[in-house]
């Protein structure tokens, strides 16, 4: 008996002394990913900092003329984003060259913002829609400009719907705008940059765009393909001294992003264009792959985390409700229309 008892003992001892082996492994195992864990949420709370804060403490306004060229060319220039980033850039005092489509809006933006700066602006008249027959215009129109900056910001986006309802023609300009536009343009600027060894070509992405976005299908693959043009052109041309960012914000306060009646609201992960714009500015020359805007990183950091599954259904439920808001806004309009008549 007193055998039995003894072996039943050893037993439990050999299974203790193998358990708290186990156990010294996994406690160092948890130490080891906590620890892991703690270091990458401090690099990303210093990332934020070092981007997003530290260029915008007063006294550090930087001379951008000076470190990329005298002249800076933005598309889409004549609304959102693109008018606020070409005045936030004319702040800096580089001179301005607006693309865009509309040659009355072209002209206010230009005047606006001589009016307001002490720099020069030249205005090119181009539907990016076209596709590839306007660039010779466009080049020859650039010529013996020193172009230090290229931003790529000509976008379109419909309302959110199924990829079947779009009609063939709309999605070749879908493409021609959001994706031929930017491929071109670097194309044609890149060259006199990489001769004088200093430019930067910021590309417009978009923040959602790190996931399938169902309804908004094409257009969030336009901006995955900048993403990925971008971070490549980066790497091909980073030892030529050109700066070429990924700029990729998350909803901004414009027209194109306005799906109901009323006023742009604004609010702190909703910024105004130019809000954004200032935030953004700030990056060029940090940043090679950023939101712009610290409120949007926060927003791409919490949608990194989501499961796919999860994400593109939230996203489709979203979606769902903006289509359903820019088809009632639609009808008012076209009430009031018929009401006027």
């Amino acid at each position: 008996m007193a055998v039995a008892v003894d072996g039943v003992r050893y037993l439990f001892n050999e299974i203790a002394r193998t358990f708290q082996i186990y156990n010294e492994v996994l406690t160092i195992a948890g130490a080891y990913f906590v620890l892991q864990k703690a270091v990458k949420a401090l690099l990303q709370v210093e990332e934020v900092i070092r981007i997003h804060f530290w260029p915008r403490l007063p006294g550090r306004k930087r001379d951008l003329a000076g470190e990329f060229g005298k002249w800076a060319v933005v598309t889409g220039s004549t609304d959102g984003i693109g008018k606020a980033y070409a005045r936030e850039l004319a702040s800096h005092g580089l001179n301005i060259v607006l693309i865009s489509r509309s040659e009355d809006k072209l002209k206010r933006v230009a005047k606006d913002i001589e009016t307001n700066f002490t720099v020069k602006t030249k205005t090119i008249k181009a539907d990016f829609c076209q596709g590839s027959e306007i660039y010779d215009d466009i080049e020859r129109q650039m010529q013996g400009l020193q172009i230090g900056i290229l931003v790529n910001n000509v976008g379109a986006m419909d309302i959110p719907q199924y990829f079947l309802n779009m009609k063939s023609e709309r999605l070749w300009q879908l493409i021609n705008i959001n994706i031929g536009a930017a491929t071109l343009m670097t194309k044609i600027l890149m060259p006199q940059m990489v001769e004088r060894r200093r430019g930067a070509v910021v590309n417009i992405s978009a923040a959602a765009s790190i996931h399938p976005n169902p309804q908004l299908a094409v257009y969030h693959a336009c901006k995955t393909y900048m993403d990925y043009f971008t971070r490549a052109l980066q790497y091909e041309y980073k030892a030529k001294g050109i700066f070429i960012q990924s700029l990729m914000p998350s909803y901004v306060a414009t027209k194109m992003t306005d799906f109901k009646d009323g006023p742009h609201q604004s609010n702190l992960m909703i910024p105004s264009a130019y809000l954004y714009a200032r935030h953004a500015v700030s990056t060029l020359g940090r940043s090679t792959h950023t939101t712009g805007y610290w409120p949007h990183t926060l927003l791409m950091w919490f949608s990194r985390q989501l499961p796919e599954r999860m994400w593109m259904w939230s996203v489709s439920v979203i979606n769902s409700a903006l289509r359903r808001q820019a088809v009632n806004k639609k009808r008012r309009r076209a009430s009031k229309g018929l009401a006027l008549s």
